[in-house]
């Protein structure tokens, strides 16, 4: 996760914004790390200057949910179910968080069913007859010939259970294990058409049915919208 922190100097709202970070990060169990912007420093990427202080950013998303606040010089106010303060609530910091962190988990169970796909789609090279020409076409992209059929199985094997673990990786945080259980189905299809009944009807359902799998993991939940920030003087916004 990318968690930045941006504030003008003469805010007296920093610290405050600091300790509800590191709140936030220690109720979602994250390692509390961030990057911090003054709005003077030269090397400041412009889009920090778009917004008020404090102004907490997980990922490019503020996490007060107002992405057109462009007050750059200016205190912000926000709104929370226990009136107006002058930082982000807890609980809006630490949904962005584990948003962030359910995100990143899903498409890394997404990119892990890649191989799995990719090894299952190659052929078997279980006919002797046909190895010369096998040979022949690869000689002629200057690759030497190897029968790799002894090794498809067990490559499959551990290609698979990757696939598998992370689609059961904080599965309750994202889609349930609903995309992992329909990967275990895929699996044993895969596994079914390719080396048991050599069928490549339930091979490419099994691939189809994989290659699902990780979609529906990967969909983005809707995000709870926190109430929206507005902006005023810093002398106003004092704690």
């Amino acid at each position: 996760m990318n968690v930045e922190l941006i504030y003008e100097q003469t805010c007296p709202n920093i610290e405050l914004a600091r300790t509800r970070l590191r709140q936030a990060f220690r109720r979602t169990g994250f390692l509390a790390t961030w990057r911090e912007w003054e709005v003077s420093q030269p090397d400041i990427p412009p889009y920090a200057l778009h917004y008020g202080s404090p102004t907490i950013l997980v990922d490019g998303q503020d996490v007060s949910g107002d992405g057109d606040q462009a007050n750059g010089n200016s205190c912000r106010v926000y709104a929370t179910d226990n009136g107006f303060e002058p930082v982000p609530a807890v609980e809006h910091i630490a949904s962005r968080l584990r948003g962030a962190a359910k995100s990143s988990a899903s498409t890394t169970a997404g990119l892990s069913a890649i191989p799995s796909v990719g090894v299952a789609l190659l052929p078997n090279l279980t006919c002797p007859a046909c190895w010369p020409a096998y040979s022949a076409l690869l000689s002629s992209a200057g690759i030497s010939f190897i029968d790799y059929t002894p090794y498809l199985l067990p490559t499959m094997a551990v290609f698979l259970s990757i696939t598998l673990a992370a689609l059961a990786y904080r599965a309750p945080a994202r889609r349930g294990y609903g995309p992992f259980w329909l990967g275990i189905f895929a699996s044993l299809g895969i596994v079914t058409g390719k080396f048991i009944i050599d069928d490549e009807r339930v091979l490419y359902v099994g691939v189809g049915l994989l290659i699902g799998a990780s979609l529906w993991n990967i969909l983005p939940h809707t995000l709870h919208r926190p109430p929206v920030a507005t902006s005023t003087s810093c002398a106003q916004t004092k704690v």
